[in-house]
C-alpha cells in the first residue's frame, strides 16, 4: 500500500481541485442572468483562426519574426562576403539595403508591407539603438589606452590629419552641392559639419579584424595603424559630440553650454566614476566569473552614462563609448565583460540596425546619371581624404611607401561606424534621402575596396608581412602538421604526431597548427589568446620530449587557410580530429544539414564534379569534409575515445588502402615501440607478395612486434584489447554503411586518406 501512496494522493489533489473548479463555475454562471453576453455565431474552427491571425498580427508576434529573418539573412549574407575575402559587416549592411526599399520593397512590396510595415519600425529602431549602445560599450572596452598613450607620439599625426584633410574636404564638397542636397531650413554650418564628419570616420574594429585577418597585428606596421585608429576612434567622436551640440543648439554660440556641460560629464566619468569601477573591480579580480551584483552596477553606469550624454544633446552612443573606455585596466576583468555582451549586441541586435538601415536607404532615389555622378564624387572625395592624406602624412614622418600606403588602404575603411554616424545626421534631419543613400553607398565601396587596395599593394611593393618568417628551410624533412581546434584536443594528436615522427629532430618536424575565425576574437584580446592556447602545446611537447613548432593565424575562411598552407609546405602528413556534423541523427537534422551545405560553394562544386554524391549523409561536418576534399597529401582523421596509451595498435584490411598504411605501422613500431595485429579479413595480404616482402622486413628490424590474424570475425572482446585503431577512409565508411555492430566497440581510430 506504501508504493501507491504518492499516487493516491496525487489524484485525491487533482481530483478534489478539479470538483472545486467545476462547482465554482456552476455557481458563477448562475450569476450571469440578467446580464447581456457576447455569443460567437462562427464556428469553434472559425473562432480559432481568427484567434491565430490576431496573434499573429500582435506586435510582439510581428517583432519577433522580423528579428528570425533579419538575423538569418544577416548571417547568409555576411558568410558570402566572408567566402569572397570581405569583411562579414559589409554582408550584413547589404543585407539590410536587400531587406529595405531598394531591392524587397521595389520587387516584392506585399511582402514588404507585412514583414516591416511602417508602425514597426519604431520597435527595430529602439531595439537597434540599444544594440548599438552595448556594441560602442564593447568598443570602448577595445580601446588600450595604455598601448595609445605610450605609441602616441609615432601615431599621433597621421591620426589627425587621416581626421582634419577628409574634413576639410567634405566641408569643400558641402560648399559645392548644399544648394542641392541639403534639407530645406539646414544652415550650411550643420549641414557642411556633418558631412566633414562623415568623411573622418574610420571603423576601428573592421580594422583591427582586417589587421588580424592579415597577420600584421604583431608587425610595426600593424601597430602604428591599430593606434592610428584608436586615436582617431576617439577623436572623431569627440568632434562628432560637438557637432551634434552645434546642431542641435541651432548656433555655434548657443551650443557652448552644450559643450560646457559635456566637459563637466566627461571631468565626472573620468575623475570620480572611474576609481569606483576600479574599485569594484578590484574586488572581483580573484573570480573567474563575475557577481551579478558587480554586472548590475557596471551596466547601470552605462545605461545612465547614455542616458547623461543623450539629455545633454551629444547623444547616447558617446556616453556608452567613454564608459567602455574608463573601464578598469585589467585586461581579464574587460574580457569578461566583453565576452558577456559582444555576442548578444553583435549577433542579435546589430543586423537590427543595419536592416533599419536599410528601410531608411533608397537607392532607388538615385534615378538619375547626375545623381550616380554625385555618389562618385562623394567617394572619389572620401578616399582622397582618408587614403592619400594618412598615406602622404605616413610617408612625412618617415614611414615607407608599402607601409604607408597600406595605412592609407586601413584608414579608409569606415563600415559600421559609418553607418552610426549617418544615421545620427539623418534622425537629425541634416540629411535628404539621396544624401543619405549615396553617402550609405560610399561606407560600403570604401569598406569594400580595403582587401584589394591591400592585395594591389603586396602585389606591387611585396608582402607586408612573412608569414613564415620564423620558420627555417625543411626540405627533407619529414614534416607532420597538426591542426588543433581547442586546447582540449592538442594532446592526443601530439602524441600521435610524435609516433609519427620520433624524438630525432634531425631529419623530422612537428607543426602544431591553431587557426581561429576572425569573428571569435577581437584585436583586444588576441596576443593574450595565442599565448594561452600555445601554452598548452609547449606543455605538452615538454611531456612527450618533442620539439614543436607552431603556427597561429586570425582567418577570415579557416579550411582554406589550413589547406594552403598545407598544400604550400611540404607535408608529409596532416592530421585532424574528426569533426562530427551536427545534423546527423534525426530528419530534421538531415534536412537542414542538407540545405545548409548545398549553398555552400565548395561543396556544392564538389557535388558537380562528382567528388560527393549529392544526397550524402556525412558524419563529418563541413569543415572537415573541406579539408578532406581539397588538401593535397596524405590526412589522417582521428577519431578519440579516451585515448590514454600508446602500446597495442589494430590493423584491420578489407582492401589494397589498408595495406598501403604499412609504412605508418612501421614508423609507429620504429619510434613508439608499440605491438600491431594486422587482421587479413579477406586474404587481401596473400594476394600482394611486396607487402608481405614489408612485413617480413619490418619483423627483421623489430622481431615479435606484429602478428597476422585471418579470423573473419570481429568480436567486443577482442576489439576492446587495442587502444588506436589504424584504418583507411574508404574502409571505415564501407564499414559504417554495413553497419558492423564491432564498430562500438572500437577503440580510438585513425582514417587515413592517401594521396
Amino acid at each position: 500500500m506504501l508504493k501507491y501512496k504518492n499516487t493516491l494522493l496525487y489524484l485525491a489533489i487533482i481530483g478534489g481541485s478539479t470538483a472545486l473548479i467545476y462547482g465554482v463555475v456552476s455557481k458563477g454562471t448562475l450569476m450571469e442572468k440578467g446580464i447581456q453576453t457576447v455569443v460567437s455565431t462562427n464556428s469553434p474552427w472559425q473562432d480559432f483562426l481568427n484567434t491565430l491571425i490576431v496573434n499573429l498580427q500582435s506586435p510582439l508576434a510581428l517583432l519577433l519574426v522580423q528579428i528570425v529573418t533579419i538575423v538569418l539573412v544577416a548571417r547568409v549574407f555576411g558568410w558570402i562576403c566572408k567566402k569572397i575575402g570581405q569583411p562579414s559587416v559589409i554582408g550584413e549592411i547589404i543585407a539590410g539595403i536587400a531587406l529595405g526599399p531598394s531591392l524587397v520593397g521595389t520587387y516584392f512590396p506585399e511582402f514588404s508591407e507585412v514583414m516591416f510595415p511602417v508602425q514597426s519600425l519604431g520597435n527595430l529602431s529602439f531595439l537597434s539603438q540599444i544594440g548599438l549602445i552595448l556594441f560602442m560599450y564593447v568598443i570602448g572596452m577595445e580601446l588600450d589606452l595604455k598601448v595609445l598613450k605610450n605609441k602616441a607620439h609615432d601615431a599621433v599625426l597621421i591620426s589627425h590629419a587621416s581626421i582634419v584633410i577628409p574634413f576639410a574636404l567634405g566641408m569643400t564638397l558641402a560648399y559645392y552641392i548644399y544648394t542641392s542636397f541639403a534639407p530645406e531650413g539646414v544652415s550650411f554650418l550643420a549641414f557642411g559639419l556633418f558631412l566633414g564628419i562623415s568623411m573622418s570616420i574610420t571603423a576601428f574594429p573592421v580594422l583591427a579584424r582586417i589587421v588580424q585577418e592579415r597577420g600584421l597585428h604583431k608587425t610595426r606596421l600593424g601597430t602604428i595603424v591599430i593606434t592610428c585608429a584608436a586615436a582617431d576612434d576617439i577623436t572623431a567622436w569627440c568632434l562628432l559630440a560637438a557637432v551634434i551640440a552645434i546642431i542641435q543648439a541651432g548656433s555655434f554660440v548657443s551650443s557652448l553650454y552644450i559643450m560646457a556641460l559635456a566637459v563637466i560629464y566627461v571631468v565626472v566619468m573620468l575623475r570620480l566614476v572611474r576609481p569606483f569601477l576600479a574599485r569594484i573591480a578590484n574586488y572581483q579580480t580573484k573570480n573567474k566569473v563575475l557577481s551579478k551584483g558587480t554586472v548590475a552596477i557596471f551596466l547601470l553606469t552605462l545605461i545612465i552614462s547614455a542616458y547623461c550624454t543623450e539629455v545633454i544633446g551629444i547623444h547616447a552612443l558617446f556616453g556608452a563609448f567613454l564608459t567602455g573606455a574608463i573601464m578598469p585596466d585589467n585586461m581579464k576583468f574587460r574580457n569578461l565583460f566583453i565576452e558577456k555582451v559582444e555576442d548578444v549586441a553583435v549577433v542579435l541586435f546589430l543586423p537590427l540596425f543595419f536592416v533599419y538601415t536599410g528601410l531608411r536607404t533608397e537607392i532607388g532615389l538615385l534615378n538619375e546619371p547626375y545623381l550616380w555622378k554625385i555618389t562618385g564624387i562623394i567617394v572619389l572625395v572620401a578616399t582622397l581624404g582618408k587614403f592619400v592624406g594618412s598615406a602622404i602624412t605616413a610617408k612625412f614622418v618617415g614611414i615607407n611607401w608599402r607601409d604607408s600606403l597600406a595605412i592609407g588602404a586601413l584608414m579608409n575603411t569606415r563600415g559600421l561606424m559609418e553607418l552610426i554616424v549617418l544615421n545620427i545626421g539623418f534622425d537629425l534631419g541634416v540629411m535628404t534621402g539621396e544624401i543619405f543613400a549615396m553617402m550609405v553607398i560610399m561606407a560600403l565601396a570604401t569598406t569594400f575596396m580595403t582587401g584589394p587596395l591591400l592585395d594591389f599593394i603586396t602585389k606591387i611593393f611585396g608582402p607586408l608581412t612573412n608569414e613564415f618568417q620564423n620558420k627555417e628551410t625543411v626540405i627533407g624533412k619529414y614534416q607532420v602538421f597538426v591542426f588543433f581546434e581547442n586546447r582540449l584536443t592538442i594532446a592526443p594528436l601530439m602524441r600521435l604526431a610524435s609516433a609519427f615522427t620520433g624524438k630525432d629532430n634531425i631529419d623530422t618536424r612537428i607543426t602544431a597548427m591553431h587557426v581561429i575565425d576572425s569573428e571569435e576574437i577581437s584585436g583586444f584580446n588576441d596576443i593574450d589568446y595565442e599565448q594561452e592556447i600555445f601554452d598548452v602545446v609547449e606543455q605538452e611537447a615538454t611531456d612527450i620530449g618533442q620539439k614543436v613548432y607552431t603556427y597561429y593565424k586570425v582567418s577570415n575562411d579557416i579550411e582554406s587557410d589550413v589547406v594552403n598552407m598545407v598544400n604550400q609546405e611540404t607535408c608529409d602528413l596532416l592530421l585532424i580530429e574528426m569533426g562530427y556534423s551536427i545534423f546527423r541523427g534525426s530528419v530534421l537534422g538531415n534536412i537542414l544539414g542538407f540545405t545548409t551545405r548545398i549553398i555552400n560553394p565548395d561543396v556544392l562544386l564538389n557535388k558537380v564534379t562528382g567528388k560527393e554524391r549529392l544526397f550524402e549523409n556525412s558524419w563529418f561536418n563541413d569543415r572537415t569534409l573541406q579539408i578532406m576534399n581539397r588538401v593535397k597529401g596524405p590526412l589522417g582523421i582521428f577519431i578519440n575515445k579516451d585515448f590514454d596509451k600508446f602500446e597495442h595498435v589494430f590493423l584491420p584490411v578489407f582492401s589494397k588502402m589498408d595495406l598501403k598504411l604499412l609504412p605508418y605501422v612501421q614508423k609507429w613500431i620504429r619510434n613508439s615501440d608499440v605491438q600491431v595485429s594486422i587482421l587479413d579479413a579477406i586474404g587481401e595480404l596473400e594476394n600482394h607478395t611486396e607487402f608481405k616482402e614489408q612485413i617480413r622486413l619490418i619483423e627483421q628490424y623489430k622481431p615479435n612486434h606484429i602478428r597476422i590474424i585471418s579470423n573473419k570475425t570481429i568480436s567486443k572482446e577482442f576489439i576492446e584489447e587495442y587502444d588506436i585503431m589504424l584504418i583507411s577512409l574508404e574502409s571505415w565508411r564501407k564499414l559504417v554503411e554495413t553497419r558492423s555492430i564491432w564498430l562500438n566497440h572500437a577503440p580510438s581510430m585513425l582514417l587515413m586518406q592517401s594521396m
